[in-house]
């Protein structure tokens, strides 16, 4: 038996086995259990192994999983963050037009303002009234305005050489209006 244990036959006819004697029979069945049991206990071994190497493999993609999602939570909180910040951009860049617009208007209006009161000045300055535009066409407006000077004011030196530095003709329409621009303008040659 010793050495049928050693060597065992190499069966592997249907027919040899069923030839061989019961005790060979049996030991044949158990070697081959045996050798199936050694078999299965390697196999075992080696899913085990492969099971193992799957677990570690799945932990590494769960934490690859869980690094991604951590990422995209982070992109996403950045996204939020660039629109609230870009729609209170957006808001100050309308106050801003706002602010723009409406400082144009006072800037408008200041302007008006400022053109209507030198339109004030200018025409409440010096007004030569009651000439005729022939009498005018003849002497010259600085004649003319001389003349107005010394009839409205005889003490004043003839050193004194009057320049005119602006004057407007405005008609008016009644003695009343003639009066009143004859007091402005003695009014403003005394200042």
């Amino acid at each position: 038996m010793k050495e049928q244990d050693k060597n065992p036959p190499d069966l592997t006819n249907e027919e040899e086995i069923g030839n061989l004697p019961e005790k060979e029979f049996r030991i044949m069945i158990v070697r081959m259990i045996r050798n199936l049991g050694s078999r299965m206990d390697k196999m075992q071994e080696t899913v085990n192994k492969d099971l193992q190497e799957l677990k570690m493999k799945q932990a590494t993609m769960n934490n690859a999983i869980n690094e991604i999602k951590s990422t995209l939570d982070r992109i996403n909180s950045r996204i939020t963050e660039a629109e609230e910040r870009i729609s209170d951009l957006e808001d100050k860049v309308v106050e801003i037009t706002t602010a723009e617009q409406n400082k144009e208007k006072r800037m408008k209006r200041t302007e008006d303002s400022l053109r209507d009161l030198w339109d004030n000045m200018k025409h409440t300055n010096i007004r030569i009234i009651g000439v005729p535009e022939e009498e005018e066409r003849k002497k010259g407006t600085e004649k003319v305005f001389e003349e107005i000077i010394v009839e409205n004011f005889p003490n004043m030196g003839k050193e004194i050489v009057n320049q005119v530095q602006e004057a407007q003709r405005v008609p008016l329409q009644d003695k009343y209006k003639e009066k009143h621009a004859k007091t402005h303008i003695n009014q403003t040659v005394k200042n």
